[in-house]
């Protein structure tokens, strides 16, 4: 059995979308998918390893919905005004805050705009906790 990641963009944002546990959600919103295998390889290949250790709730995982096209990492990084640090790898973006998510201009309007296409974002501790957990059930 092949165990997949299923993250939803944009619901239960600030009260935007919000979808209560039930079988019909009533929302559209795009949905990123990842194999336990790709998973694995978006912890093995986080470029920020010393943040993630000390910090894992500055540090974020972003999924792409397509890799971006070449050049576009460079247009992200030219658009933090911030001491964001941001790294894209493939269909991944990892993005270090360290005054944290809540006042950056790094936000995911303009990460979909400079990479030109749709993401969702997950703080370290939920990237890790979602592996842990797509391990568990891929070995059972």
């Amino acid at each position: 059995m092949t165990v997949h990641v299923a993250l939803l963009r944009a619901v239960n944002m600030a009260g935007h979308n919000k979808v209560a546990m039930r079988e019909r959600l009533g929302v559209e919103t795009v949905i990123m998918v990842r194999t336990a295998k790709d998973w694995r390889g978006v912890i093995a290949q986080n470029p920020f390893p010393a943040e993630a250790g000390c910090d894992p709730s500055h540090l974020a995982g972003v999924f792409l919905k397509d890799a971006p096209a070449p050049g576009a990492e460079a247009l992200l990084q030219g658009a933090v005004t911030g001491r964001e640090t941001v790294r894209v790898s493939g269909r991944h973006v990892y993005i270090v805050y360290p005054d944290g998510f809540g006042r950056s201009k790094v936000t995911s309007t303009l990460i979909e705009k400079k990479l030109g296409t749709r993401g969702t974002s997950r703080n370290w501790n939920t990237v890790l906790k979602l592996g842990a957990l797509a391990e568990a059930l891929g070995s059972s």
